[in-house]
């Protein structure tokens, strides 16, 4: 009887991770477009559903140029997350501080997601 063991390439491996990282590229990009985009609010779901990908993939790519990618995901959403909780107070104050604090996180965030993409399409790591 003759075992037959499906062996993965590393080539197969990129190609999949890369899959993966595209997926989650896409699904920041979609919040963070409804974050910047007045009264386009796709929800936080998209968001965890991508933060919970990089996590679990993370140590897949590990060795890989794209695990930048993964730190780079994970690291973005935590800042990002920090960042609104530690403006909200301005919330309090009046509508407009934390319109303005909101607002610009909410393109930074954009900004390191579209960058992102840019060093996913040249195959290439991100340089932080």
């Amino acid at each position: 009887m003759s075992d037959i063991i499906d062996v993965q390439t590393n080539d197969q491996k990129a190609e999949d991770l890369k899959a993966i990282g595209w997926v989650s590229y896409a699904l920041h990009l979609i919040v963070a477009l409804g974050a910047v985009i007045p009264g386009a609010q796709p929800g936080a779901a998209l968001l965890i559903v991508a933060l919970v990908i990089d996590l679990v993939k993370k140590g897949d790519a590990e060795g890989t140029w794209q695990a930048n990618h993964f730190s780079w995901r994970i690291r973005t959403v935590i800042w990002a997350g920090v960042l609104y909780v530690v403006t909200s107070p301005l919330w309090l104050l009046l509508v407009v501080p934390g319109m303005i604090a909101w607002g610009l996180i909410s393109i930074w965030f954009l900004y390191r997601i579209v960058r992102g993409m840019v060093a996913m399409n040249k195959s290439q790591a991100v340089d932080a």
